[in-house]
């Protein structure tokens, strides 16, 4: 039998080159199909649950392919009942997904990238190195999971995902929307892409390919300052990718879909808080058709930001919408498991259980 190594990872291959395999083993063409639909449809991880496949072709396929499925390795639920995993990859790498239960909705959030590479200074991600990008199917597994998730602890099927998880989705932009389209795709799990939202931190040769690829998923961008000089003091990505870029690029980016985007806006205590920094949001927000989701901030060991006051946080607020911006205020769901907004990071005490794993 073939080693681990040797074998080839069978949701790595297109439709197409899985037929071939099927072709060259001189089985029947069709079947490629069956196991294809078994694999994206049915989010199967074993070949043994391929009912209408005969034993000797299971065999067949055990001997020559792979399923490198994810699986979870730790899970804690909030009190506000949202939920948060430690994913464990093939080769032992973590990752982390979050189950966001409210009355309107199920929603997944989830990982793009082993880590991250941007050090935003808020979000504990950033400080983690990052280890790799994630394979589409890394990312369609934890929708599969945390869907079911959803199911057997609320009875509510999965409504919403949003790559908003660990990583830079733009960074790792072929495996994301691969992913999506594993999500979307009728022979996949068939869900609307308008349910689907990805969030960068602003990378403008990336947003102007969404534009060329005219995605019909949502997209996010994670702004919190309107201001160049602020916005490079928490987000390095900044010095590369100024306002103006990013602005240019959304105007092109809406051109070619005419979805209008979502900024996040975190409100930091004596940063970005005060009404001239409304005023300098309000005028970005002109760029695009677009809504502004005012976070949270969710405190992180390695940060000494803090939120800013209810009553900042209301003036602010209150100054967009007298400008006309659609503002929504968003409360933190599972900050007393650090599950919230920027604070995904892996612990020690995951590590120890993927360990002994």
């Amino acid at each position: 039998m073939n080693s681990k190594k040797d074998k080839i990872d069978i949701r790595s291959l297109s439709p197409e080159v899985l037929q071939q395999h099927f072709i060259q083993m001189d089985e029947k063409a069709f079947r490629a199909k069956q196991v294809y639909e078994w694999l994206w449809k049915k989010s199967s991880t074993s070949f043994d649950d391929m009912s209408n496949i005969s034993k000797e072709l299971r065999a067949k396929l055990e001997e020559k392919f792979i399923i490198n499925n994810v699986k979870i390795n730790t899970s804690q639920v909030s009190a506000d009942k949202t939920i948060k995993n430690s994913f464990i990859l093939h080769d032992t790498h973590l990752i982390e997904g979050v189950l966001i239960p409210t009355p309107e909705r199920m929603t997944a959030c989830v990982s793009s990238q082993v880590g991250c590479s941007l050090t935003c200074k808020f979000c504990a991600t950033g400080y983690m190195e990052r280890k790799r990008n994630l394979n589409p199917d890394e990312i369609y597994d934890q929708v599969v999971l945390i869907d079911k998730q959803a199911r057997e602890n609320y009875g509510i099927p999965l409504s919403n995902v949003v790559y908003m998880g660990m990583g830079e989705p733009l960074l790792n932009y072929a495996n994301v929307l691969k992913s999506i389209e594993k999500l979307t795709a009728p022979d996949g799990l068939n869900m609307a892409a308008r349910r689907i939202t990805v969030s960068t931190a602003g990378i403008a040769k990336m947003i102007r390919k969404l534009g060329d690829d005219e995605v019909k998923f949502k997209l996010a961008l994670s702004l919190h300052a309107a201001n160049d000089e602020k916005r490079n003091a928490i987000m390095p990505i900044n010095e590369q990718n100024s306002l103006k870029a990013l602005a240019d690029a959304l105007k092109y980016y809406f051109a070619k879909t005419k979805n209008p985007v979502t900024y996040e806006y975190i409100i930091f205590d004596g940063v970005n808080d005060g009404i001239q920094d409304a005023k300098e949001l309000a005028a970005f927000c002109k760029h695009v058709p677009c809504k502004v989701n005012i976070i949270e901030y969710n405190p992180i060991a390695f940060a000494s930001y803090i939120n800013a006051g209810e009553d900042k946080v209301a003036a602010f607020a209150e100054y967009l919408h007298s400008q006309g911006v659609n503002t929504y205020l968003r409360r933190s769901r599972g900050k007393d498991i650090d599950a919230a907004c920027g604070q995904l990071a892996i612990k020690e005490k995951d590590k120890a259980v993927a360990a002994e794993a």
